[in-house]
Formats: structure tokens, C-alpha cells, sequence
């Protein structure tokens, strides 16, 4: 395989806008809400800790890989690995890394999306006014009205679909980079606000213990591999966007010290959205539970009892929102760059297809909190469950594992030490981190999830 050295699909302009492309896929929805709640249950600062520790011993080992593989490859995950393995005289079945990265990210987009269309919803009803001194049941029947009501969960979920893929089918340079050059900035921005905001609380110190304070009691085994849990997922790994991602690299950027920037990014988010709802929770002796209750009920009636809540509530469902569509975008892309290099179509045809068959499967997840929500399988499991099941315990891991193993053991080794830029000790690290460490630690993580 000769080396490529640009995607036909476009570049990123510079290595700025690859980690901010990267670190949007990876912040989403489970940045705002799950990390936080999960930190704070299972020992504050402990689990902080110890969940820094996987990123480095576990997220940024595998995503410097997938990064490696799609930059190596320059072509759709898919077709990446066809070409990598040819390359390194292995079986053509590693092809099925890139289709089951597709595949996971297909299926997280079609629920995604109706997630995401309730965020963009709640923008509407923060901005008009409706939690302005509501009471904890107008906001829990505000919630349940809506999500029951499968023509306004479908038209907001339409609504983020055709946004994203709108923004998909104008390209890398046009679609991918101009949004994520403009809305991370102005999530960064919006999370400082917000927390600047909740300084005024009154309650911040008691939101900080919640978040850092050392509690190593709380911190069971459990929490502990939900920390690993939470390091691998948190980076977008194996759901094949960061290889995509990757394809558009700069053939002259650093492939780790990328890795541990987006990382950092990530973990940041996480860490200011923490910061910005535990003290709103406190200072109104709310339930900080973790979910859909903490993000469509709790925080809005957080909001509609403080002065100038409106306005910050309205804000941070825009913040929801931009983090929804900088992740759907990462979500779209690899199955888009296939349709395009396999069939030849062009980018907005593909963009619609993808986007139309996502927004098709995922009715099945809108209608899994209304006319579909006494149909379950599998031990009570809604479509919208099993959707989310198969895609986060089963596909991922695997697919997570499989890369690592791969790009440490199976990829051509001119092709590793090319691309992957460090030489002597720090090679070596890596490479253990990535082929021992890190599938053992996914692996341990999928297992327990799994049984």
C-alpha cells in the first residue's frame, strides 16, 4: 500500500482544527450529565483520580492508535483496515473493525438524535419561560408531556437530523471544520459563563466537595471499573469516528500529543459541567440524580428558582445542543466517507442517505418513551435500550479491543513506527499500553458489564 498522503475527502486545515474536531465528537451529552453525578457518587476526588489514570493508561493509548489507523489508511474506516491489513499480510477479516465502528456509531446516532432534539426543545421552553418559578411537578409533567407525545419527540429529532446532515454534506473544509471552529469556542465560552453563574449560588463549595472532595470510602471496585468504563467511552473510542477523523490529519501533527490534547479537552468539559450543576442542585436541595430526570427536570426547575434563570437556563440547553451536533457530526462521517469511496455518489446524497435510514431507526427509539413503551425484549428492554446496549457494552469494547491489538501487534511495522512519531522508551510504553494494557483493562470492563 503506497503512502497516501491527503483523504480524497479533505483535509483539516491545521492540527488546531483536528483536536477541536476530536475533542467535540468526544464531548456529548454524557459529558454534561454522567460524568458529574458518577464522580460525585463514587468518591469525588477518588474517582477523579482514578479515572485520569485510565485516560492515560487506556484513552489516549487507543485513541493515538485509531488516530494512527485512519491517518495511516487516509481512506473511511472501513476501507482503512481492508487496506491496512492487505498492507500487513493479515486476514481481510479485520475489514470488520471499521464496519462494526460504523455500524456502533449508526446505531448511537439513531438514538442520539432523539436525546439531542429534546435539548434543542428544552432551549424553546427555557427561553419562553416555562420553568420561571415552576414547581417540581410542572417540570417533571413538562418533561413527561413531551417525551409522551410521539409527533413533537419525531419533529425535534428532524429538526437535529437534518441539521446534521446539513452541516455533513458540505464537506470537510465547509461542513465539519467551519462548524466545529466556531461552535467549540463557543462551548468553551458558554460552560465558563454558566460557571461563572453558578459561583453566585451561594452553594459552590458544596458543589466542589461533591466533585473533588477526597473520598476514597465510596470508591468501590465497582466505581472503579465504571471509571475505565467512563475513560474509554468518554473519547467517541471504537465507534469509528476518530479514525475518520484521523484520515484528515495532518501528516505532520503528533499523533499522542494530539491524543492527550483532546483528552485534556474532554476531561475539562466534563470537569466545568460538574462545576455548573452540583452548586444550581444544592442551592435548591434538589435530587443530583443522574439521567434524564437530572437534565430535563432537575436542572430546569434549578434554573426557574433563581434570578436571572431564564436566561442561564436557556444558555445551557444551547450548550447541550452544540455538544449534541459537534458529536452527531463525528457520527455520521465515517459511513458517509464509504458510501462516497464505494459507490461513488457524492457527498450530499450519501449525507442524506445516511441521515435519512438513521432518522428511520431511530422512530424506534422516540417511540420507546411513548406508543412503543410497553414493547420490550430481552428482560424488559425498550428499542431505545437495546439500541443503547448493543451499541455502548457490546460493539465498542469489542471494536476498542480489536484496534489496540491490531495497530500493536498486527499493523505492518514500518507503517506503525511512520506514523506514530516517538522512537526509544516512549515507543516502547506505548506500545505495551496499547497491546497489553489497554485491551485487558476494556476487556475486564466488557466482561463485568456483560456478566
Amino acid at each position: 500500500m503506497a503512502t497516501v498522503s491527503e483523504s480524497v475527502h479533505g483535509m483539516w486545515s491545521s492540527r488546531l482544527m483536528f483536536i477541536l474536531a476530536a475533542a467535540g465528537s468526544a464531548v456529548g451529552l454524557g459529558n454534561i450529565w454522567r460524568f458529574p453525578y458518577v464522580a460525585g457518587e463514587n468518591g469525588g476526588g477518588a474517582f477523579v483520580l482514578v479515572y485520569l489514570l485510565c485516560i492515560a493508561l487506556i484513552g489516549i493509548p487507543i485513541m493515538s492508535a485509531e488516530i494512527m489507523l485512519g491517518r495511516a489508511g487516509r481512506r473511511s474506516p472501513i476501507n482503512s483496515m481492508q487496506a491496512l491489513a492487505a498492507r500487513s499480510g493479515a486476514s481481510p477479516l479485520w475489514e470488520l473493525i471499521g464496519w462494526m465502528g460504523a455500524l456502533a456509531g449508526f446505531m448511537i446516532l439513531s438514538f442520539y438524535g432523539v436525546i439531542a432534539g429534546w435539548a434543542m426543545y428544552y432551549v424553546f421552553e427555557s427561553g419562553v419561560g416555562t420553568f420561571v418559578g415552576a414547581t417540581g411537578e410542572v417540570a417533571t409533567s413538562t418533561f413527561n408531556e413531551f417525551t409522551g407525545n410521539p409527533a413533537q419527540v419525531v419533529g425535534w429529532q428532524s429538526v437535529f437530523m437534518a441539521l446534521t446532515v446539513l452541516i455533513v454534506a458540505r464537506g470537510v473544509g465547509e461542513g465539519l471544520e467551519r462548524t466545529v471552529k466556531y461552535l467549540m469556542p463557543a462551548l468553551f465560552i458558554l460552560l465558563l459563563v454558566l460557571v461563572g453563574y453558578s459561583m453566585s449560588t451561594g452553594y459552590f463549595g458544596d458543589g466542589l466537595q461533591f466533585l473533588f472532595g477526597f473520598n476514597f470510602e465510596k470508591l468501590t471496585w465497582g466505581g472503579v471499573l465504571m471509571a475505565m468504563g467512563q475513560a474509554f467511552f468518554t473519547l467517541s473510542l471504537g465507534m469509528a469516528a476518530i479514525m475518520t477523523y484521523g484520515a484528515y490529519m495532518p501528516q505532520d501533527s503528533s499523533i499522542v500529543g494530539t491524543a492527550a490534547m483532546v483528552a485534556g479537552l474532554d476531561t475539562m468539559v466534563a470537569l466545568l459541567a460538574g462545576m455548573v450543576i452540583f452548586p444550581l442542585v444544592f442551592a435548591n436541595g434538589l435530587e443530583s440524580s443522574a439521567g434524564p430526570g437530572l437534565m430535563f427536570v432537575t436542572l430546569p426547575l434549578a434554573f426557574g428558582q433563581m434570578p436571572g434563570g431564564q436566561v442561564f437556563g436557556t444558555v445551557f440547553f444551547v450548550l447541550v445542543s452544540f455538544a449534541a451536533i459537534t458529536s452527531s457530526i463525528s457520527l455520521v462521517e465515517p459511513a458517509v466517507a464509504w458510501l462516497v469511496e464505494r459507490l461513488g455518489v457524492t457527498r450530499r446524497r450519501a449525507a442524506i442517505i445516511v441521515g435519512g435510514i438513521s432518522w428511520f431507526v431511530g422512530l424506534g427509539s422516540a417511540f420507546s418513551f411513548n406508543i412503543w413503551s410497553e414493547a420490550t425484549a430481552f428482560g424488559g428492554m425498550t428499542f431505545f435500550d437495546v439500541m443503547d446496549y448493543v451499541s455502548n457494552n457490546i460493539l465498542l469494547p469489542v471494536g476498542g479491543m480489536l484496534i489496540a491489538i491490531f495497530a500493536a501487534w498486527i499493523l505492518d511495522d514500518d507503517v506503525r513506527h511512520s506514523e506514530i512519531g516517538i522512537i526509544g522508551e516512549r515507543y516502547t510504553l506505548w506500545s505495551m499500553l496499547v497491546g497489553v494494557v489497554a485491551p485487558l483493562a476494556v476487556g475486564i470492563v466488557f466482561v463485568m458489564t456483560i456478566f
